[in-house]
């Protein structure tokens, strides 16, 4: 076991990754020379070279482009975005290529690519570098939608992603990329895909969240006393829909908390869910905490993202419905 921050251990999963498999190729924007905006691949190009860890011009339609030619020819690229906010100039390939290809060949061809992108506020990155576009993915059949909320998850994430054979958006909570650190166990371990974590156990009250929220709201419970499960989603496409379920036939109350704007989030999409499955097992409405229907600002970031207050007040007003 070794202790690091989310960057060391995505930074050694790659590192162990390419050691592995000659067919991983890294490629994106300063992600070389630079080892990347967050210094996510610092060092790889040093010691693997610039054929595998690829320096691209500024376009992120080629650079996706790109990563999905390689991986029809065999390889397994990984391409980073540089910021979330900057993929939507690729989202035709994201979308119309890269997810549709396996269902479009009847199976003959797929695309084993993990698309990494860091995402979310917290660093006060203003308005096009502060985005949480995760609904544009899990919008889309096809994609496999992943966020790691700690170190380990990350490491054991990336790894069973790399491994998928289809097309994987891992988003980086770049707001915990530095500010926490725990024990990673060292080696070749999974997270499986499609399974969320039960973070905290607790009888009262279910909240749901993923990314940079789950220490958020984790540590709000814990300061608070609150008696509730916490949910960390981990893979949001597909979502562990037996998981939630278990969880709220428990509680009978549920908070939803992601920093995302609030309309046609993921937040409603959870909550559709649960009323089709555990309707007669809610004690309360469903309540949802999240970024405001605006865009990401710069000065107010601190009033935009999810907080404690925002959170507890949720809690409490689920607590004292009758």
């Amino acid at each position: 076991m070794t202790e690091m921050n989310m960057v060391q251990a995505i930074n050694g999963t790659l590192d162990m990754a390419m050691a592995k498999d000659s067919s991983i190729i890294l490629l994106g924007e300063d992600i070389g020379v630079d080892g990347g905006v967050f210094r996510v691949t610092d060092g790889l190009q040093k010691k693997y070279g610039a054929e595998r860890v690829i320096d691209t011009p500024l376009v992120e339609l080629g650079i996706v482009g790109m990563a999905i030619g390689m991986a029809l020819s065999g390889l397994k690229p990984i391409p980073e975005i540089q910021f979330q906010d900057f993929i939507f100039t690729a989202m035709d390939q994201i979308i119309n290529q890269a997810a549709k290809i396996r269902y479009r060949s009847g199976g003959e061809y797929t695309v084993p690519m993990v698309l990494r992108t860091p995402y979310g506020g917290g660093i006060r990155g203003g308005i096009y570098h502060s985005q949480s576009g995760e609904a544009y993915f899990a919008h889309t059949a096809g994609l496999t939608v992943v966020t790691p909320s700690n170190p380990s998850d990350a490491k054991g994430l990336l790894l069973s992603s790399i491994d998928y054979g289809d097309p994987v958006i891992f988003l980086e909570p770049k707001k915990l990329y530095r500010s926490m650190k725990m024990e990673v166990k060292e080696g070749d371990y999974r997270v499986p895909l499609r399974k969320a974590a039960v973070v905290r156990e607790g009888d009262e009250v279910t909240a749901i969240t993923y990314g940079s929220m789950v220490p958020l709201v984790k540590s709000t419970f814990e300061k608070n006393n609150v008696n509730g499960d916490i949910i960390d989603l981990r893979t949001i496409l597909p979502m562990d829909i037996e998981a939630i379920v278990h969880s709220v036939e428990k509680t009978g109350r549920v908070v939803i908390v992601h920093e995302a704007p609030r309309t046609a989030g993921m937040g409603a999409e959870i909550s559709a869910a649960i009323t089709e499955r555990a309707l007669e097992s809610l004690l309360a409405p469903i309540l949802r905490v999240t970024g405001p229907d605006s865009p990401f600002p710069y000065r107010l970031e601190e009033y935009y993202m999810p907080n404690e207050n925002r959170i507890m007040k949720a809690v409490n007003k689920l607590m004292e419905y009758r």
